[in-house]
């Protein structure tokens, strides 16, 4: 499932990953349909609820609906992982070798609880031969958050405070990219790419909750090709 392959528009990963694995998120203009066409299965979902419960898709009886987790790990080729953000960040995880993936949902309640390293540790990859890649989510400029989002990181990790700038109303301006940032590189993962788009303020291309109060969502997957060696 190359970006070259799927007509609609969507956001591949840019980053090293091995040449089966295919990443990406989806935009207000992707037809969900046509991307997801060639894969052949429904892609895992999960029931977000902005926890840190991490599953693994083997685990998984999802006849019986979707778990409720924020994360999802995966090993089996030709399934597609997948969470849904419209402001919340992304994350999609593979190792280097390309035998197994993850997907992450962070918002802010989630990073601050360890969803992230309560991934990573789940995984069997170490940590070193991690790679990751952030897809769109709403920007340190458009993030504003009160004491409390602010003293759950802190709580935590004295250096969270570098994520955080004050602002003229008393608040908060805070980045989530660089939250997860710091979150990765405390479980030992360096290798990191993506970040930089903002959901509230690229309208044309993202859904954003907390611009328009919508229900609609972005769609990140994660997938080992079947048909593909790497």
């Amino acid at each position: 499932m190359s970006a070259d392959a799927v007509s609609s528009v969507w956001i591949a990963a840019d980053w090293p990953a091995a040449a089966n694995i295919s990443a990406g998120s989806s935009t207000r203009g992707t037809d969900l349909d046509d991307l997801f066409a060639d894969v052949g299965s429904e892609p895992r979902w999960l029931h977000q609820v902005h926890g840190a419960t991490v599953v693994d898709s083997s685990e998984v009886a999802f006849e019986q609906g979707p778990p409720e987790a924020d994360g999802i790990i995966a090993s089996r080729r030709g399934e597609v992982i997948a969470i849904r953000t419209a402001d919340c960040l992304p994350v999609q995880l593979c190792s280097v070798a390309g035998d197994e993936v993850a997907a992450v949902h962070c918002g802010w309640r989630s990073l601050a609880a360890g969803i992230l390293a309560n991934t990573i540790e789940k995984m069997r990859t170490p940590a070193t031969d991690l790679l990751a890649w952030f897809g769109p989510a709403i920007s340190q400029a458009a993030f504003e958050v009160q004491d409390d989002v602010r003293d759950a990181f802190i709580s935590v990790d004295e250096q969270a405070a570098s994520c955080f700038e004050s602002n003229e109303r008393g608040r908060w301006q805070a980045d989530l990219y660089a939250l997860a940032r710091q979150k990765l590189a405390k479980s030992g993962v360096t290798q990191i790419y993506g970040g930089g788009l903002c959901t509230y303020s690229d309208a044309e291309r993202f859904y954003s909750y907390r611009r328009d109060g919508t229900r609609r969502r972005m769609i990140s997957f994660i997938i080992m090709m079947a048909n593909r060696s790497g």
